[in-house]
């Protein structure tokens, strides 16, 4: 249960993220207020997933979910580049995540 807590903590980390384009600098009032209710969110849950998860992992997992998913929001949504080689380290980050996940669970 730790570890879907982490996942979805990871998606808030996400929403928090892209708020802060759509709040343009925390000076837009409803995208402020929905980037800081994500964002608190998303402390929240990763505080609960390190109630059973070590702490070492759940972050990387929780920092590593937040940053692929942003990376792949930018270039979908901002038109950022999805050159290769950005894909390939965005895939990287991605079995890092994975690989954790093996580990702590005791699977490797």
């Amino acid at each position: 249960m730790s570890w879907l807590v982490l996942v979805i903590a990871g998606l808030f980390e996400i929403a928090w993220a892209i708020g802060l384009e759509y709040s343009d600098g925390l000076s837009e009032p409803i995208p402020t207020v929905g980037t800081v209710s994500a964002l608190l969110i998303s402390m929240v849950l990763l505080a609960n997933a390190v109630q059973e998860l070590p702490i070492g992992t759940a972050y990387a997992v929780w920092t590593g979910i937040g940053a692929v998913g942003t990376a792949l929001l930018g270039i979908v949504l901002f038109d950022e580049p999805a050159t290769s080689a950005r894909l390939v380290f965005i895939s990287v980050i991605v079995f890092g995540i994975v690989g954790l996940h093996l580990v702590s669970s005791g699977h490797y």
